[in-house]
């Protein structure tokens, strides 16, 4: 009897274990097939919101906020909530540094001049340049601060010695972004430090961005500085910081701008790059970690590298045609085009949406100077109009008097 129990429960514990086993191995199945479908519903969520260029290719975006513009043009080639209010971190160092700028090209201040380090600056934290309490500092190494090492410190210095407190510096931030067209934009301080009521938007800050690179040329090479040494640590040795733009480190034609890092706003990045003599400004906001923004702001580049391309339709000097002088010495002259015309094209589709137009006169009359205007080449690539001007070539002197009369004796008949 006891050897038939213990057959019996042997055998139920048998089919227990099978039946446990087999359960354990469909949950294990169950899950294994659902990872891809949630893996496949975040990639679609990286999707959402993103507007692309008509004909571009698709891509996925994990920042919360980006847009990608044409320098040239301002045309907007990818966005994803691009007019939402955002933290714009460190980024807002590009206004102090713009603001600087403006000071020293109208000539108010120079390089050399030198600010005192106060200790509301000298206290404050997040990101440092090392300004030493007490002392003077030029400006030139205040502004390399500011914009290769993100000194926060920096900023509160050039603010101070510039306008006398912060707080006045701000509001010049203010109306700056105001006259620029910063419409979501409103500053609160001059480093970006989080604070209730500073905020901007992806496009305001690529907006600022086009302004800081056609306004202040000269001063512009200094943001693709990959490294700034100033400052001593408590041993006295000289401190070196580089710079935080990944994409200065990666060959992908990127010379600055200026990144951006808050527990609010996540990592973010406001970057320039040239590819084939076209510049773009990207914007990307409200990534995770240093990796992921350096991995989405070469990504983004890719993107606009694989789908448009700086055609060249013309370049500077090119003869367009050769139109008849009235009473000139000579009987007709060559028109050229006054400067290259490069357009922005999918590279897909160089030859399509693109119309070229010359808007010539029949003839011109002497007396012309070489360069005179002379008429207009149209290029319009998806509705979007740019105008070029037809010069002349050489100049062409009028006719003597009598040459005169005689032309127009023999135009009557």
């Amino acid at each position: 009897m006891r050897v038939i129990l213990k057959a019996i429960c042997l055998l139920f514990l048998g089919l227990t274990f099978v039946f446990t086993s087999h359960h354990v191995f469909a949950i294990k199945k169950k899950l294994s097939t659902e990872k891809p479908e949630n893996t496949k519903k975040e990639k679609l969520a990286d999707n959402i919101n993103i507007i692309r260029y008509p004909g571009s290719t698709a891509i996925a975006l994990k920042a919360k906020q980006a847009i990608v513009t044409d320098y040239f043009t301002g045309k907007i080639l990818l966005e994803k909530h691009a007019h939402e209010k955002m933290p714009p971190s460190s980024m807002t160092k590009m206004m102090t540094s713009y603001v600087i700028e403006e000071k020293l090209k109208k000539g108010e201040v120079s390089l050399d001049t030198t600010f005192l380090v106060s200790e509301k600056a000298w206290r404050i934290g997040g990101s440092k340049s090392f300004m030493p309490l007490g002392e003077q500092v030029k400006l030139e190494d205040i502004l390399r601060g500011i914009i290769i090492q993100s000194g926060n410190d920096a900023c509160v210095v050039a603010a101070e010695g510039l306008y006398g407190s912060e707080e006045e510096f701000v509001d010049v931030m203010n109306s700056t972004a105001q006259e620029m067209g910063m419409k979501n934009t409103h500053f609160v301080n001059s480093n970006g430090w989080y604070t209730e009521n500073h905020y901007s938007t992806a496009y305001d800050l690529a907006l600022l961005g086009s302004w800081l690179i056609k306004t202040h040329p000269e001063f512009y090479p200094i943001y693709r500085e990959k490294n700034f040494t100033f400052g001593k640590d408590q041993k006295g040795k000289s401190i070196t910081q580089g710079n935080r733009n990944p994409l200065l480190y990666k060959d992908l034609g990127c010379d600055g701008i200026k990144t951006g890092y808050t527990d609010e706003g996540g990592y973010g990045i406001v970057a320039s790059f040239i590819d084939k003599d076209r510049r773009y400004i990207i914007v990307i906001n409200g990534l995770s970690s240093m990796q992921e923004r350096s991995d989405e702001a070469a990504k983004v580049v890719y993107w606009i590298k694989q789908n448009f391309v700086n055609k060249k339709f013309y370049s500077k000097g090119d003869v367009v045609d050769e139109v008849p002088v009235w009473l000139g010495v000579k009987n007709k002259v060559q028109l050229e085009v006054a400067e290259d015309i490069f357009g922005l094209v999918l590279r897909s589709e160089q030859k399509n949406n693109v119309d070229i137009k010359k808007n010539i006169p029949p003839s011109l009359s002497a007396p012309l100077r070489a360069g005179d205007v002379a008429g207009q080449i149209i290029i319009t690539i998806d509705k979007e109009r740019q105008e070029t001007p037809i010069i002349v070539k050489e100049s062409i002197e009028k006719v003597g008097f009598f040459r005169q009369i005689i032309l127009y004796i023999t135009s009557l008949f």
